[in-house]
This record gives structure tokens, C-alpha cells and sequence, in this order.
């Protein structure tokens, strides 16, 4: 059986391929999951959704376990993590009512999405020639989605003008833009200091992504000696090898 699982997550079989594959489907679906009901208040739809949700991701997150060689190595990866923040998150509320609150760090799930990346990459080479743009998109999303969350629970309680996540996201994109309406003001200190990580951060990782949608720093342009295909923008010389390179450049760098 052991034997048989490995090949399925580790194997390069057709067979081994599509089950990764189908795995990656369901963490997308996962996350848009996790996006989509975050506005939602609970109901046994939602209920049962999430008893199926974290039965898989339990499950999955079993047989990795019993797959991996080393432990402490993957106690180091985000992805390790995010599941075992999302099985808590998922399951926990099932078997006890004052664990509802654990409900805001399923945001946490969206750490998988490195994971997808590093799969994708792989895999097509359209990722690869675009890789700055989804990192930076998966930065700021990632962010603002967990700041949300940390929003809501710090204020749902505490803040009139916060009564569910649609306000809490309100309040981040507001704050991140540095729109600042004034309709919503975070209460106590803990929402002041949330206000501030997110206008430091999430500006920052904004500007980040017009960066490399409009100037990236690389240029994909391939070295005639040694095949690197990625330099700076004003590089004279590939990195690699030395090689003389003839970069087009409308001056500005």
C-alpha cells in the first residue's frame, strides 16, 4: 500500500501525473472555497461543506506524513502548515462550539498556493516566462486575505461598522489603497496596529505588482553561450558566463 501511494505522489507514471493534477484542482477549488464562503455567515450547507472539505485535507495530509522520510524538513515548509492550520480550522468547529472562532485562520489555506505555484512552474512554461507576475499577485493576495481575517476577528466584536467579512475586506482594500474613507476606523490598539501592517505591507506589495506588470527588473532574453534567458534590464554582460550581451534599451533604467 505504501508502496503503491508513493507512486501516486512521487511516481512520473500517467497515472501518478492526473492524481497530482486532480490534487492541484482541489486545492484550487479549496481556496476559492475559502475565499467565497469568508462572506458567508455559517448554515448546514456550509457545514457540511466543510466537513468534507477537511476530511480530504486530513486525509491527504495523513498520507503525506506517512510518506515523508523526514519530518523535521517539512515542519519548515509553508505548505505543511497551511494544512495543519486548515484541518484545525475545518474540523475543529465540528466537535466544539467556542472553536468557531478558529473559522477566520482557513484564510491560512491560501499559503498552499506557493505550493501550486512551485507545481505549475514546473509543469507549463508559461508560468516560468511569467513567474514575477503570479508571485506578486499570490503576495498580495495571500496578504490581503489573511489581514482580512485577522480584521474581522479582532473587530467583529469590538467594531459597529464591522459585522462580517465583506466589511473587514472593505476596510483592507481601503486602508492598502491608502483610500481611507473615514466610513470605518479600526477600534483599540490591536486595530490600529493591524491598520498599520497593512498600509506598510500591503502598499508595498501593490507597487511590488505594477512593478513587474509595467517594468519588470528581468528581461527574457537568451544567452547565445550558455542558454540563461532571464538578465537586468541594463545588463552588458550575461551573469553566467561573461558573454557580451546586446540588450535593447530605450535609455531609462
Amino acid at each position: 500500500m505504501r508502496e503503491w501511494l508513493r507512486d501516486l505522489y512521487k511516481g512520473e507514471s500517467p497515472r501518478a501525473v492526473a492524481f497530482r493534477y486532480g490534487l492541484l484542482a482541489f486545492d484550487l477549488v479549496t481556496l476559492a472555497y475559502v475565499i467565497v464562503t469568508s462572506f458567508f455567515p455559517s448554515s448546514p450547507v456550509i457545514f457540511a461543506a466543510d466537513l468534507f472539505f477537511g476530511t480530504i485535507i486530513l486525509a491527504d495530509f495523513c498520507i503525506r506524513a506517512w510518506l515523508t522520510p523526514s519530518w523535521g524538513r517539512a515542519l519548515t515548509r509553508m505548505a505543511t502548515w497551511a494544512d495543519i492550520i486548515a484541518v484545525i480550522s475545518f474540523l475543529g468547529p465540528l466537535f466544539a462550539q467556542g472553536l468557531g472562532f478558529l473559522r477566520v485562520l482557513r484564510t491560512l489555506r491560501l499559503l498552499k498556493s506557493y505550493e501550486t505555484l512551485r507545481r505549475l512552474r514546473r509543469d507549463f512554461d508559461y508560468f516560468r516566462r511569467h513567474e514575477e507576475v503570479f508571485l506578486a499577485t499570490v503576495h498580495l493576495g495571500v496578504f490581503v486575505f489573511v489581514m482580512t481575517g485577522l480584521i474581522y476577528a479582532s473587530q467583529v466584536q469590538v467594531n459597529d461598522a464591522i459585522n462580517n467579512y465583506a466589511d473587514a475586506f472593505y476596510f483592507t482594500v481601503s486602508t492598502l489603497t491608502t483610500t481611507g474613507f473615514g466610513d470605518i476606523v479600526a477600534q483599540g490598539w490591536w486595530g490600529r496596529l493591524l491598520s498599520v501592517v497593512v498600509m506598510i505591507f500591503g502598499v508595498t506589495l501593490f507597487l511590488q505588482l505594477a512593478r513587474v506588470l509595467f517594468r519588470p527588473n528581468k528581461v527574457r532574453i537568451e544567452c547565445d553561450e550558455c542558454g540563461l534567458t532571464k538578465h537586468d534590464r541594463d545588463a552588458s554582460h550575461c551573469k553566467h558566463c561573461g558573454t557580451i550581451m546586446h540588450i535593447e534599451t530605450d535609455g531609462a533604467v
